[in-house]
C-alpha cells in the first residue's frame, strides 16, 4: 500500500506496508538491554487475594503488572523535563509524530578513555541537508545492542558541540543507539542534553531525544519519514517505538 506525503514543499511516496521498526522491545529477562545500574524489568501476573492473573494458572485472562525504568530498559523518548526542576511531560511536549528524518552512520572517535561522536562527524554526515529529525547509528553495529548491559562501561556519547550544531540546524528530534547522548559519568553536567534543548537559552520544549534505538545494518543511510510513537505517560520520558519509512521521490 502506498501513501503520498507532502513535506517541506515536496511530495514523496512511502510504502506503509514496509515499516522499519528501530525500537528495542522490553522483555522480562536478565538479558533485556539495561543501563543506569537498574535490575532487569519485571512482567508478572498480578495477584489479588487468591486470584492470579494468568490463563495458565486458571484465570480467564492474562493480567500482568510491569515494573521498569523507561531510561534504563529499552527505547525511550524524553523531553526537557528530564533535566528541569519543574515537571514537563513528553506526552505534552511532543505534539506531532511524523517527521522527515536523516539516518546517518558514524564511528565514534577515540579521545583519551572516551569514544565521542564529534561535531565534525555530524557535519560531514548531514552536509547541507535540512531535516526535522536525525537518526544516529554507531559502528560497530551488532545485534548485541539488543541485550547489552551498559552500566559501568562508559559507552560512546555525543559531544556538546555536535548537539549545538544539530540544534542550530533546526533538528528537533535526535535519535541515537546509545543509552545517553551524554557521558555515563559526567558528574551530572549533562552538557549535551542541555545544549540540544537550549537549556540556558530559549528552551526547546518541543524537541525530543530518543535513546537506545537499534538500526539494522540492512537500513541504508538516507532520508526517511519517521513516525515517533510514544506511550501516553505523563512523565519526562516514555517507552517509544520509532518507525521509519523509506522516502521515494
Amino acid at each position: 500500500m502506498k501513501a503520498i506525503i507532502h513535506a517541506n514543499s515536496r511530495t514523496y511516496t512511502i510504502f506503509v506496508d514496509q515499516p522499519i521498526d528501530i525500537s528495542i522491545p522490553l522483555r522480562s529477562t536478565i538479558d533485556n538491554v539495561n543501563a543506569w545500574y537498574q535490575p532487569p524489568p519485571k512482567i508478572y501476573p498480578t495477584t489479588i487475594d487468591n486470584w492470579t492473573g494468568s490463563v495458565k494458572s486458571g484465570a480467564s485472562i492474562n493480567f500482568n503488572s510491569i515494573e521498569f525504568n523507561p531510561h534504563a530498559h529499552g527505547t525511550h523518548t524524553e523531553c526537557v523535563g528530564h533535566i528541569t526542576e519543574e515537571p514537563y511531560s513528553v506526552n505534552t511536549c511532543l505534539k506531532q509524530f511524523l517527521f522527515v528524518a536523516e539516518v546517518i552512520t558514524v564511528v565514534p572517535e577515540k579521545r583519551d578513555d572516551d569514544l565521542i561522536i564529534s561535531e565534525k562527524q555530524i557535519r560531514y554526515a548531514i552536509g547541507n541537508k535540512k531535516r526535522e529529525a536525525v537518526v544516529i547509528r554507531t559502528l560497530p553495529n551488532t545485534k548485541e545492542k539488543l541485550c547489552r548491559q551498559y552500566s559501568n562501561t562508559n559507552p560512546p556519547f555525543l559531544s556538546e558541540a555536535a548537539a549545538i550544531y544539530l540544534r542550530n540546524k533546526g533538528v528537533k528530534h535526535l535519535l541515537i543507539d546509545l543509552p545517553s547522548v551524554d557521558k555515563e559519568n559526567d558528574n551530572g553536567n549533562l552538557k549535551t542534553h542541555k545544549a540540544f534543548w537550549d537549556f540556558y537559552g530559549s528552551v526547546r520544549f518541543e524537541a525530543t531525544i530518543t535513546e537506545l534505538i537499534y538500526v539494522p545494518n540492512s537500513v541504508e543511510d538516507g532520508k526517511y519519514i519517521l513516525n515517533l510513537l510514544i506511550a501516553p505517560f505523563q512523565n519526562d520520558a516514555s517507552p517509544s517505538k520509532p518507525v521509519l519509512y523509506k522516502l521515494h521521490d
